[in-house]
């Protein structure tokens, strides 16, 4: 006689997303990302995370000299959907409407990203700050290359 087993639904079911459709459009389309690095030339780059747990992103940015605002954001990613999406959005902000200052920039919130993405499940959180926190490393390093200084 065989047993029934009843199998239990978790979160990670596709059936059963816990993300916006914002989130998922980010993630499934997302924008900005840069595939092959050869010939693109940076004004700054940023690495944040760790292979060790398993998220890791790069960024790049071009600055208009003059205006000091972010023209281009490219980046990679080895992570979840919301590290994906979360800095697909990032690369959106800092690039929409003429781009923003990088004084700005260097001070963009996880939070301000997750309210543009109509929020995050709390427990990936740690995954959207990941973005961000790439993104103040390339200004960093913008600012240390910075020509004219």
């Amino acid at each position: 006689m065989s047993k029934k087993t009843k199998i239990k639904k978790t979160t990670c079911d596709v059936g059963d997303w816990l993300y916006s459709d914002i989130v998922k459009d980010h993630f499934f389309k997302p924008r900005n990302i840069l595939l092959d690095e050869s010939g693109y030339e940076a004004d700054g780059v940023g690495v944040s995370g760790s292979p060790i747990c398993g998220d890791m992103i790069v960024v790049w940015i071009k600055v208009d000299k003059k205006t000091k605002k972010i023209t281009d954001c490219k980046w990679r990613t080895f992570g979840c959907a919301s590290a994906i999406a979360s800095t697909s959005m990032m690369s959106v902000m800092v690039t929409e409407n003429g781009g923003m200052n990088i004084k700005d920039a260097k001070h963009l919130t996880s939070e301000a990203i997750i309210d543009r993405l109509g929020g995050l499940p709390d427990r990936k959180y740690h995954c959207s700050v990941l973005g961000h926190t790439a993104l103040k490393e390339a200004v960093i390093d913008y600012k240390k290359n910075e020509p004219g200084k």
